[in-house]
């Protein structure tokens, strides 16, 4: 095996330690665990995990595709110390630091604590030398020590919040199968139910291929994976699976909305949701859960109006959509099956969607949509996540869930706090009749709509939300969050 080389002369050193509501033993676990070095990944970064074999052991390797002033730079990392639960430890072999030595130190911090939980303390160790030399160091060590700054905040906020999550929902490892496990929601979801320990089976609309084409339903790689409008055969594998998470449908944002694309919208969700539900009602033994998404364009353009789980619903399309899409899963209903109907408001991550887009306006001082007094019921990527494994081990919860946060904010007021948090004033508002002749009715759905949402459900029931403070959470998921 390759030892790892003594760090050169004038490296500098960066330390950052968390404490955590558990056990060493668990903390260790929790990063051992498939999925947990895409939780760990800013999602500023222009990063993307390219290979691992996950594994923490010497000798194991993991790449990471990045970019560096638009230059593509592969980081190939190997892990050099496994000494659990106390350390583990990782070198660069090649990347964009001229040296890099990362050790993950854990400790106890004694007796459990007055709510019965052990509690430990992670530290990061680095030792880091910038590519340049001397010159390298002088000019750049400020933006280095302000990019691992950003980085292990975010870091070390993540793995604390999920741990918290894995104590308040202790639990046998589940069988989850989840649709549209690709998109935004669906792949964080699935990365952290891996991290929970559950197995992970995604649910496709056809059959599973081979890379020349052929059929996959007997390989290795379709045994984690449902073709849900495939044969009985192929739909069988459901008799095995504990939750569902059903999260699949055309996308509503992106092109004008003519009527063929609005009829795909509809029955992407109406009709194959209705269709799953259907056949599940008929397996010998069907999963005890189905979390199936819906949206808060369900209650329409509402102004002022406070909105909860037992407001009506609205008038327009997006209303009419939501209300047949959770009336879909009524034969899941029927059939004895815990449906959840999540209500999703706006989901906030630089990663995709609605702040991603949100982005480039912002720097060039965009502000309000509008009059900017319709509210926005927003909620952040890992309060989605963390809600809907509260909803799958709270049972009491079924059909609608709000999944908001608890404070609703004015679109003024969200373009002006986006702005300050990344040092530009919003000042250049977005007036509707544009964006009526630039995006037709999609315009007035999806950006120019009052929609003010509550969570009473999530909290009635006792979810805890990470996010309250959009400014906080968009320091979280912009790089902009201080250690603390």
């Amino acid at each position: 095996m390759q030892p790892a080389p003594g760090p050169p002369a004038g490296v500098s050193q960066f330390t950052a330690s968390v404490d955590l509501p558990v056990s060493i033993e668990q903390a260790f676990a929790y990063h051992e665990r498939p999925g947990c070095l895409n939780r760990l990944i800013p999602p500023w970064e222009s990063v993307r995990l390219e290979h691992s074999d996950n594994s923490l052991q010497p000798g194991s390797r993991v790449v990471l595709k990045t970019s560096i002033a638009g230059v593509p730079v592969r980081w190939h990392a190997r892990h050099t110390v496994y000494e659990p639960p106390h350390l583990f430890a990782d070198i660069q072999d090649s990347g964009p630091f001229a040296y890099w030595h990362h050790r993950h130190r854990f400790e106890s911090l004694g007796e459990p604590s007055s709510e019965d939980q052990t509690q430990s303390r992670l530290t990061d160790d680095v030792q880091y030398q910038l590519p340049g030399g001397v010159l390298g160091k002088k000019f750049g060590s400020g933006f280095a020590n302000s990019k691992l700054q950003s980085m292990f905040a975010y870091r070390h906020r993540v793995t604390r919040d999920d741990l918290t999550l894995i104590a308040k929902y202790p639990t046998k490892p589940l069988c989850i199968a989840v649709s549209g496990a690709t998109g935004l929601v669906g792949s964080s979801l699935c990365d952290l139910f891996r991290l929970l320990g559950h197995r992970v089976m995604s649910i496709t609309r056809g059959s599973p291929k081979q890379p020349d084409g052929s059929n996959a339903a007997a390989s290795k790689d379709s045994q984690d994976t449902i073709a849900a409008w495939s044969d009985d055969a192929e739909f069988s594998k459901f008799n095995q699976v504990d939750v569902i998470v059903h999260l699949a449908g055309k996308p509503i944002a992106g092109e004008r909305w003519t009527e063929s694309a609005k009829r795909e919208m509809r029955d992407s969700r109406v009709i194959k949701t209705r269709e799953l539900c259907q056949r599940l009602a008929k397996l010998d033994t069907p999963p005890d859960t189905l979390i199936c998404a819906s949206a808060t364009g369900f209650y329409g353009d509402r102004g002022d109006e406070i909105l909860n789980e037992t407001s009506a619903h609205g008038d327009d399309f997006l209303a009419s959509v939501g209300e047949q899409w959770e009336d879909a899963c009524t034969s899941a209903q029927d059939a004895g099956i815990r449906v959840v109907n999540t209500r999703f408001g706006i989901v906030l991550s630089p990663q995709g969607g609605a702040l991603q887009k949100m982005l480039l306006p912002a720097k060039w001082m965009g502000g309000k949509l509008g009059s900017g007094d319709q509210y926005w019921s927003w909620i952040g990527l890992d309060d989605v996540l963390g809600g809907i494994v509260h909803a799958i081990h709270t049972t009491e919860l079924s059909g609608p869930v709000n999944f908001v946060s608890p404070t609703p904010i004015k679109n003024r007021d969200f373009a002006s706090t986006l702005g300050r948090v990344i040092g530009r004033p919003a000042l250049f508002p977005a007036p509707a009749i544009a964006m009526r002749l630039a995006l037709g009715e999609m315009a007035d759905a999806l950006l120019l709509a009052s929609t003010r949402v509550v969570p009473d459900r999530l909290l009635s029931t006792g979810y805890q939300f990470r996010f309250t403070s959009l400014d906080e959470l968009l320091r979280y998921n912009l790089g902009k969050a201080k250690l603390s």
